[in-house]
């Protein structure tokens, strides 16, 4: 499909809408615009716009619409599929002056906050209310309409849930540049189909939320993390299923390899716990009261032995707590710093089917003669493999690591799971998607698609 280019007069309109300071052309644009966190995927906007308010986007859909112009919405660009790289060019909207917390409802149970608004700084406005905003994306410098756009989970999923379970109400502006509120700070609702919950996770593709109503949680008040080293993969997830229906409620429990731990520590230039295993669980238990905390880190503890840990580490002191979360938090970080450039796939298997799917990439470094690290969310099967180019050719590694995310892509189908549990697909992931989900699927994400934006001009060439 092809799209109007961006002309002076353009550009005067975006001006008048938004002023002088806040629209930036070629040069003025940088760098870091054209792509996201992975850099995968990378493309430079015609013009970027810092838009305030839910009017100032409004006007601009409108003109685009009838202009024919793209539109693609960004945050702080942590993706990691290239959702919010403008590659149809046009207009990017860097959303991140519309960074207001609006209103805490404490009787209401509710956060309003524009989508600019960093998911760190949620975290430290409710907590001093002795509130809790469940959903935990590693990346705490993203904003809250990216976590939205993306349904981000986190550690946190296997107890709490994602961030779709969260949202409460939207703000948004469609396509045709009208605005809509849908949900609200209504706890139940059953007026007519969910689109809410739609565009919770459609990437930017159907709607821009300008306002989200967040639901939010009393403040657990004890806290404790066990850390179970085992000798290989297989039996560290062999215990996951076991500790689930014993009913302990780990909020987090994350499964790492020793490499991984390795590329942390030299990332941090701080040791971790312990590095004498080849695998590791990590399950963190959150509650109102120690007693029930311990109560339930005790019996995993168990749980954990009798299925063949070497042993496990309380950590119940600020000390070890930084040097085991401090580690987990980087363990991207680290990864990237070993390496020349990376990939990610971020696939979703069933919990009994992670240790099969990870043992799969081992035999793929094998195969092609590549690194490939992993780690993930062992409570709900989202695993995090990288593909690392080291010191490959060019042209080498593009076909690497396309013949690497077709295996993984199809073992992951194989076994029964899906192409991403929290990034997303946006347009690195596209055509695992449609391999994965079928022809008809596929149809109903294009017809709904051609419904909210019939000239396809908002984020373009995502997703679907």
């Amino acid at each position: 499909m092809s799209y109007s280019k961006i002309t002076e007069k353009d550009i005067n309109f975006l001006i008048e809408v938004c002023g002088d300071l806040y629209v930036h052309t070629s040069d003025s644009i940088n760098e870091d615009f054209c792509h996201d966190e992975l850099a995968g995927v990378s493309a430079p906007p015609e013009v970027m716009v810092e838009v305030e308010t839910a009017a100032q986007i409004s006007k601009i859909m409108k003109y685009a619409s009838a202009q024919n112009i793209p539109v693609t919405p960004r945050g702080q660009g942590t993706g990691l599929v290239g959702g919010a790289v403008a590659i149809k060019g046009g207009i990017l909207l860097n959303m991140c002056r519309m960074n207001h917390i609006l209103e805490l409802d404490r009787q209401n149970m509710t956060l309003t906050v524009e989508p600019g608004v960093l998911l760190m700084d949620i975290v430290k406005e409710v907590e001093i209310h002795d509130l809790f905003y469940a959903p935990d994306p590693g990346e705490k410098s993203a904003t809250i309409g990216g976590n939205i756009s993306t349904n981000a989970g986190g550690m946190r999923a296997v107890k709490y849930g994602v961030t779709r379970d969260y949202v409460r109400g939207l703000e948004a502006v469609l396509p045709n540049g009208d605005i809509i509120e849908i949900g609200g700070k209504i706890v139940k609702n059953s007026s007519g189909y969910s689109l809410k919950d739609l565009l919770v996770g459609s990437e930017g593709t159907l709607a821009i939320i300008t306002k989200a109503v967040l639901r939010l949680l009393p403040k657990p008040h004890s806290t404790i993390s066990i850390l179970a080293p085992y000798k290989d993969l297989v039996s560290a997830i062999g215990t996951v299923s076991s500790i689930i229906q014993a009913g302990v409620s780990p909020t987090a429990l994350e499964f790492m390899q020793r490499e991984v731990i390795l590329a942390a520590e030299e990332f941090l230039g701080k040791k971790f716990p312990d590095t004498s295993a080849d695998a590791y669980l990590l399950l963190t238990f959150d509650g109102a009261s120690k007693d029930q905390v311990e109560q339930a880190y005790s019996r995993a503890a168990h749980i954990c032995l009798e299925h063949g840990a070497l042993d496990v580490f309380i950590s119940n002191s600020p000390e070890r707590n930084e040097a085991i979360w401090s580690a987990r938090g980087t363990f991207l970080e680290g990864i990237k710093a070993s390496t020349t450039e990376m990939d990610e796939c971020d696939v979703v298997v069933p919990i009994d089917k992670v240790a099969e799917f990870v043992s799969y990439t081992h035999d793929l470094e094998d195969e092609f003669k590549t690194r490939i690290r992993s780690f993930g969310h062992a409570g709900d099967g989202n695993l995090h493999i990288y593909i690392l180019r080291d010191d490959l050719p060019a042209g080498n590694w593009v076909k690497v690591l396309g013949d690497v995310f077709d295996k993984m892509y199809s073992k992951a189908n194989d076994l029964g799971g899906k192409v991403s549990g929290e990034h997303g697909i946006g347009f690195a992931k596209r055509p695992y998607l449609k391999e994965s989900s079928g022809y008809c699927t596929m149809n109903l994400l294009r017809g709904i698609k051609s419904i909210f934006d019939p000239l396809n001009i908002l984020n373009p060439g995502k997703v679907c």
